[in-house]
Parts: structure tokens; C-alpha cells; sequence
């Protein structure tokens, strides 16, 4: 008999899980990570394949059909697509993706491929060397482009773009992604800036509501639905040829539709990327619990998911950055 599936006390059936492989990276992104921060998770603390794979086969069972690898930079996890083409031929899982920086993509995106990943974004939140260099911590745009041509080369189609639009840092070159996203066959995510920690504080916040106006009236934007699962509303081209999403956490959050988790490297599934709500499931899975153990736990963890975020109204709440908490 099918077990019921993972519901919150809001309704909302919790399909889309996002795991974090690893909290490191190799750039140190304005938004994200602190340049001098060095508080990382030891590995031993780390998940290994066999445990994430034994868990989320567990969140399969109960209705997750979506699994998104994220970091830190998830590409800088050993082997990763082994763990991959695990969770691809897990029962129930429909589609395993892929979020990252882009600066190891050339190597792997083949590899990436045949182990089952069929859907990537790449963050580029500049076309400009030097605003790279500024907001990445260094200057990576030449790995970043031929990675996106090696995902290209590997077959990724469509490949997502997502930009973090910052205020007096990269609004004016908004027009200038989007044609490049355009010619390349990419879709473009444009993405407001979260209040996390004080890197994601910092970051001058850019309402997209007039951006997402501005650009519907030059382009004759109507409204598009793409797959995915994740928060972005889209908007299309009338010809159909190119996307544009917006993710607005802030101007329009999305809370009442959300169907996502979020599960750290070390096993603590956070069930709100704005809350402090949390489960942890490492000391359960090195315990000896059995499979019933870890469903009765993932029940107990969904009931925490609050019904909404904070950011407007409490900014100063969350004290982990965007890395601690897995992409």
C-alpha cells in the first residue's frame, strides 16, 4: 500500500527537496559568503552518498519527485555524479537537478549527463569582467562561459540562468542578459537579493516588480508555465523562443505554494529558507533508526514548516548565510 504522502500543516505537499552536498565554494559571492569566513562543516559531518540516497529513496516513497543537488558549489563534492545516477534510478523520482557557479561545469557536464541530471542553472550575475571579479570575489567569467558551452555541447536543454539583481550593481546591465540569454537559447531567472546573514543585508535589494514591467512592455511578455517545481514565475516571448523568470521573495513572496525543502550536507533539513525551523537527521541515520524510524522523523519535520517567511518584516532575523543553508 502507497504511504501517504508528506503534507504540512498548510496543505502543501512537500515534493521538491533540495540537498546541499557540500558548504564550501570556491568563490566567495558578495550575497552568500563572507571572504573570510572559515566556520565550515567537517567532513565527517557530511552525509555520505549512501545515507542522503537511503533518506531521500525514503521522501520518494512519500511523494518528492524532484531533487535539486546544490552547495556551496556542489561540483566540488567528490564523485558527485555517482550520487546522481542514484537518485536518478530511485522509484518515484522524476527529475534530479543541478544548481552551481559554473566554474567546474566544463569537466563534469558530461559526466553530469549520463548519470541522469537533466536540468541545470548556472549563476552569472554579470557579463563584465570586472563586475564578476566584484561580486564574485574574483574573475571566473571565462570558466563560467565555457562551461555553459560544454553543458550546451552535452546536450542540457534549456539551460537556466540565474542572475541576483542588486541595486547599484548590476541593474544596469539587466537589458545586456537578457539579449545574451536570448541569442544563446538560455533562460534567464532573475532573482531579489535575501536578507541572510549579513553578506545577504548588504546587498543593495532590487524591487523586480518595475524591472518586470519595463521589460514585459519591450518584449510583449505574456505569462508561461515551465517545468521545474522551484518559486519562479515566467514570462514568454508571444513566439515562444525565449523565458524569463522572476524569483521575488520579497516584492511577491511565493509562501502559499511552496513544495520545497532544503537538506544541509551534515543532514539538518531546514523546512523554511527564511525560519529558523529544523530537523536533524544525521544523529538518526549513524543510530541505527529504522526505515519506519526515518518516515515517523520526516513526518515529524514537515509538521514544523512554517507558513510563510520574514523578510520584510523581521530582515534582521536570520543569522546563517545562504551557504549554510544549501543553495
Amino acid at each position: 500500500m502507497t504511504p501517504p504522502p508528506l503534507i504540512d500543516r498548510y496543505g502543501r505537499a512537500i515534493e521538491y527537496v533540495r540537498v546541499s552536498v557540500t558548504d564550501r565554494c570556491d568563490l566567495r559571492c558578495s550575497y552568500c559568503l563572507p571572504k573570510d569566513f572559515h566556520g565550515f562543516e567537517e567532513p565527517e559531518h557530511w552525509l555520505t552518498f549512501a545515507e542522503s540516497t537511503r533518506l531521500l529513496g525514503l521522501m520518494a516513497r512519500l511523494g518528492t519527485r524532484r531533487i535539486r543537488l546544490t552547495g556551496g558549489e556542489p561540483l566540488l563534492r567528490r564523485n558527485l555524479p555517482q550520487l546522481a545516477a542514484a537518485l536518478a534510478r530511485l522509484p518515484g523520482i522524476e527529475e534530479v537537478a543541478l544548481s552551481t557557479n559554473g566554474t567546474q561545469l566544463a569537466r563534469h557536464a558530461q559526466a553530469l549527463r549520463d548519470a541522469g541530471v537533466r536540468r541545470l542553472n548556472v549563476s552569472l550575475d554579470s557579463l563584465r569582467a570586472e563586475r564578476v571579479a566584484q561580486v564574485n570575489g574574483r574573475d571566473v567569467l571565462p570558466q563560467v562561459l565555457e562551461g555553459l558551452g560544454a553543458a550546451k555541447a552535452a546536450g542540457f536543454a534549456p539551460i537556466k540562468i540565474n542572475t541576483v539583481a542588486m541595486a547599484g550593481v548590476n541593474e544596469d546591465e539587466i537589458d545586456q542578459l537578457v539579449a545574451y540569454c536570448m541569442a544563446e537559447g538560455f533562460i534567464l531567472r532573475l532573482i531579489e537579493a535575501m536578507p541572510m546573514g549579513d553578506t545577504g543585508r548588504q546587498t543593495g535589494f532590487l524591487d523586480l516588480q518595475p524591472v518586470k514591467a519595463r521589460l514585459c512592455a519591450r518584449f510583449g511578455l505574456v505569462d508561461a508555465v515551465l517545468p521545474g517545481g522551484g518559486p519562479a514565475r515566467y514570462l514568454a516571448t508571444p513566439d515562444g523562443r525565449f523565458s524569463l523568470g522572476f524569483i521575488t521573495p520579497l516584492s511577491q513572496h511565493f509562501c502559499a505554494t511552496c513544495n520545497r525543502v532544503r537538506l544541509t550536507v551534515d543532514g539538518t533539513m531546514y523546512l523554511c529558507l527564511g525560519q529558523e525551523e529544523k530537523f536533524e537527521f544525521r544523529p538518526l541515520l549513524r543510530g541505527g533508526a529504522s526505515d519506519d524510524d526515518l518516515v515517523a522523523a520526516l513526518r515529524r519535520a514537515i509538521e514544523l514548516k512554517p507558513e510563510r517567511h520574514e523578510f520584510r518584516e523581521k530582515p534582521h532575523k536570520l543569522v546563517r548565510f545562504m551557504s549554510m543553508t544549501g543553495g
